[in-house]
């Protein structure tokens, strides 16, 4: 099957952002684009002025005549869809061709150089960040990217003369191993998704499934002391990077008046002072990846260097949102205790003798039923810590989870640890003495970023 086959695209649930870009993908090639998706968002409406015809109500009359030709129209649907949906109901019944997001991604990868990013966490600052570096080179590249793009306000770049396609690799529901990698890169693999996997066993074999997928003449790149054996094509070449050790890592590493530098050292390569285009430490190491595979995509020294200067990140992963000399306020999407152990450290770690008050809105029941524990472990290293309700996403809830599964066991005393609602988080945090705030969470936390920036931003 190829996409070619088809003269118009259909999406059940347009406006993830996974998806999102696959529909920016098909507009740029002058196709007729539609779909449903829940609710209206900033994104849906950005879409729909760009092109896409867009519809909030799960109602198969409402689906445009132009999409109803089952020999001419793809539909591409996300997991997070139920059986029950009626739109969905009516493709099936009516055979039209219809696949998963990752499926389409995997016909992608068959007809480019895939440069596919794994990971637990890092995957999105990383292939963004390789994007950038390649779009800035003399390389190039197409990317989807799982977050909106600072430097370009999108998450699809699209370049007909490159043969190079940068793809965030997504493990849940194992739809990485629909892709057919050139260059593999693994930045983490902490248990997740162990409402689809079961057991953390399950779930490192499905990385090293991944690894399995990755081109004969082609490269992995994994992180350094990760559980991880993988299984390799002959002839596929290995590489190990991380911060401070690897084949490709960081010397040098120094912290200046808020921005950060360091050396860049590879095989056959090494860059000297590079300046990191948004400067928290965990940067440094998704940085390293991402300038190995431009280093192995034929991206120049003088080019990669520049190119991670004017790196401006992506939206709501360690979003500065207010920086004076009172207060910064940085809003990033982590919500796995290992992501949210590395933000607080790279926050403190730019910011050593100043107070972090971390506001944390858990994602998902079941995330949080597997990881309370490990949650407060690592939240407990704030200075102090306000957690918001779970947001449930695609879940219903389950008995005895809440938030104050991880309040229990944080070890910080009451008036540095606090339960919140949403509503009355701007309230509180106006009665107490903040100096760094940092919002974590991948639900709708980021709808008060604006209500504390203005807080804040006086």
């Amino acid at each position: 099957m190829k996409i070619e086959d088809f003269n118009s695209i259909y999406f059940v649930g347009a406006g993830g952002i996974g998806m999102s870009a696959l529909v920016r993908y098909f507009l740029a090639k002058n196709l007729p684009v539609g779909g449903y998706d829940k609710t209206p968002s900033k994104l849906t409406e950005q879409l729909i002025v760009e092109g896409a015809q867009i519809h909030y109500e799960d109602n198969p009359k409402l689906i445009p005549d132009v999409f109803k030709d089952k020999g001419n129209t793809l539909v591409i649907y996300t997991p997070a869809i139920p059986e029950s949906h009626k739109e969905l109901a009516f493709f099936k019944e009516n055979e039209f061709t219809i696949m998963k997001r990752a499926q389409v991604l995997g016909l992608i990868t068959r007809s480019s150089k895939g440069l596919c990013i794994a990971g637990t966490h890092g995957k999105t600052t990383t292939s963004t960040m390789l994007a950038h570096l390649l779009h800035e080179s003399s390389v190039g590249c197409t990317a989807f990217l799982g977050g909106i793009s600072e430097n370009y306000h999108t998450n699809l770049l699209v370049d007909k003369n490159s043969p190079y396609t940068v793809i965030e690799a997504d493990e849940f529901d194992r739809s990485f191993h629909q892709l057919h990698p050139y260059i593999s890169v693994i930045t983490s693999a902490e248990p997740d998704h162990l409402d689809i996997y079961g057991t953390k066993e399950a779930y490192l074999k499905s990385f090293v499934d991944y690894t399995s997928l990755t081109a004969s003449d082609g490269v992995l790149l994994i992180r350094q002391g990760l559980e991880i054996t993988p299984e390799l094509p002959k002839g596929t070449s290995c590489f190990t990077y991380s911060r401070d050790s690897g084949d490709y890592h960081a010397k040098n590493i120094r912290i200046e008046d808020g921005e950060v530098y360091f050396d860049f050292v590879g095989p056959e390569i090494e860059i000297a002072n590079v300046k990191l285009g948004v400067p928290v430490a965990i940067n440094i190491e998704n940085g390293i990846a991402a300038m190995a595979v431009a280093h192995l995509c034929g991206a120049t020294p003088k080019e990669i260097k520049q190119a991670m200067g004017t790196f401006k990140g992506v939206e709501r992963r360690f979003e500065f949102l207010v920086k004076n000399q009172k207060h910064v306020f940085i809003n990033d999407y982590a919500h796995h205790p290992a992501e949210i152990k590395q933000s607080i450290l790279s926050v403190k770690e730019l910011y050593p003798s100043r107070k972090v008050t971390v506001v944390f809105q858990p994602h998902l029941f079941s995330r949080t039923k597997d990881f309370y524990q490990d949650f407060a472990q690592s939240l407990a290293l704030a200075d102090c810590v306000i957690l918001l309700d779970i947001y449930p996403a695609r879940e219903e809830p389950i008995e005895g989870v809440t938030s104050d599964l991880i309040y229990q066991e944080i070890s910080l005393p009451k008036g540095k640890k606090e339960m919140s609602s949403t509503k009355d988080i701007i309230s509180l945090l106006s009665t107490l003495d903040t100096d760094i705030i940092l919002t974590l969470g991948a639900g709708d936390i980021n709808l008060l970023t604006p209500q504390i920036k203005a807080l804040l931003d006086v």
